[in-house]
C-alpha cells in the first residue's frame, strides 16, 4: 500500500514540474507564432460586401 502513496506523490510532483516548465515557456514566448503574420498577405481574402448594397428582407421584390 505504501508503494501506491509513493507513486502518487512522484506522479503529482512530475505533473507540477511539467506545468511549471509550461508556464515558464509561455512567459518567454516559446509558443508565439512569428511565421503566420509574415505570409498572411499572401492568402486570398474573401470579398466582403457593404451591408448597404445588400437587398433588405423588409422590401421583397414585387413581380408585375
Amino acid at each position: 500500500m505504501s508503494v501506491i502513496y509513493m507513486l502518487l506523490a512522484i506522479s503529482v510532483s512530475v505533473a507540477l514540474l511539467f506545468f511549471l516548465f509550461f508556464i515558464l515557456s509561455v512567459r518567454k514566448g516559446q509558443f508565439d507564432d512569428s511565421y503566420t503574420p509574415s505570409v498572411r498577405m499572401l492568402f486570398d481574402d474573401e470579398l466582403v460586401k457593404d451591408p448597404a448594397e445588400r437587398p433588405s428582407d423588409d422590401n421583397p421584390k414585387q413581380s408585375n
